[in-house]
């Protein structure tokens, strides 16, 4: 996994701004089954808002770690309980500055 470039992730979260939450986690935190759905979600998009509810701001941390763990992409930044993350398809849907 290639680390993103300031200038990269700028451009990434231009483009997050106007996505929606693709995937929720909720009370159950990250089951086999979400992360499935990261994944799905990953591939076809390549950039993905992910909502995540979590009592305190260490458990969501938790969560996040787990999320680019499992899923081995890029966490490009996050916002109250919304988080964003980045993992470059086969297809490269998204062209990102040098």
């Amino acid at each position: 996994m290639n680390k993103l470039s300031n200038s990269q992730i700028r451009h990434l979260k231009g483009l997050a701004h106007a996505l929606n939450p693709v995937v929720m986690i909720g009370d159950k935190g990250l089951t086999p089954t979400v992360t499935d759905e990261l994944k799905i979600a990953l591939n076809s998009h390549e950039l993905i808002k992910v909502n995540i509810r979590a009592d305190d701001r260490e458990q969501k941390e938790d969560i996040i770690k787990k999320i680019l763990n499992k899923t081995q992409s890029h966490k490009i930044q996050t916002i109250g309980g919304k988080l964003v993350i980045y993992k470059e398809s086969k297809e490269k849907k998204i062209a990102l500055p040098k």
